[in-house]
């Protein structure tokens, strides 16, 4: 498993793979990989097999837990420690300040953003998708945390040449920020355009006083031996993004 560096000391994060050493076969193959995602049709047992091969990786940082969502491309933000609910949280974000605790983002072209404070004594997770990112998922995570974020960590997401969007996206985020009008470029139809989720994330979260962002630099959708991408292909599985204080 491959861990973000530059983090504080103590704090984990990082994002699965398509390729990993306990990947069990799959019966669509589509969803061949190591897939974590129970929602896209495939064998839930395989699916949970694949969560305890990454539950019992991160048990050697002392993780006993890992907290899943149902993600619905929301602003909900849940503050977590001991919690353990019978049903998964619904939802788009996650914070904890409990050490051996994951929190588990999955993706599939939308941006997982991770965020921290600088003691490395708080982690949050979020689900940022156009829509998220629109109406507020950022904020309201930084908001729900109870420290200063002073760093954030951008997963794979899709890029900007692969992401073609229509005006009425374009509008939803530069009626608001008129600086974001440079995260978008003229697509070939008229109407079109090809969205930078990127950029946007940084410009938020800069706004929001986050000056330093990692990552932010892999394609989903062109990373095809890497990544899982459902504007590449709507059967697919889905990566997770983590975080966790060790």
């Amino acid at each position: 498993m491959q861990f973000v560096q530059g983090l504080p000391e103590g704090v984990y994060a990082g994002q699965t793979r398509i390729q990993h050493p306990q990947a069990q076969p799959a019966e669509k193959a589509e969803l061949t990989g190591f897939n974590l995602a129970l929602h896209v049709q495939d064998n839930p047992l395989r699916v949970q097999q694949h969560r305890m091969a990454l539950l019992n990786e991160f048990s050697e940082y002392g993780v006993s837990q890992l907290t899943w969502m149902n993600q619905t491309h929301s602003t909900m933000c849940h503050g977590i420690n001991e919690q353990m609910p019978f049903e998964a949280w619904t939802g788009d974000g996650l914070v904890t300040q409990s050490h051996g605790h994951a929190l588990m983002m999955m993706t599939a072209d939308c941006l997982p953003v991770i965020l921290g404070n600088a003691e490395g004594s708080e982690v949050a997770s979020l689900h940022a998708g156009w829509r998220g990112l629109a109406g507020g998922i950022v904020e309201n995570t930084l908001n729900a945390m109870k420290t200063e974020a002073s760093w954030a960590w951008l997963g794979a997401a899709i890029s900007q040449p692969c992401f073609e969007v229509g005006a009425e996206v374009r509008e939803a985020f530069c009626s608001g920020y008129a600086e974001l009008t440079s995260a978008f470029k003229a697509g070939e139809k008229p109407g079109k355009y090809y969205a930078d989720l990127y950029a946007i994330a940084r410009f938020i979260l800069r706004r929001q006083g986050v000056e330093t962002v990692l990552g932010g630099d892999q394609c989903s959708w062109r990373q095809n031996q890497d990544y899982y991408s459902y504007r590449r292909s709507a059967v697919t599985g889905r990566m997770a993004a983590f975080v966790f204080i060790r």
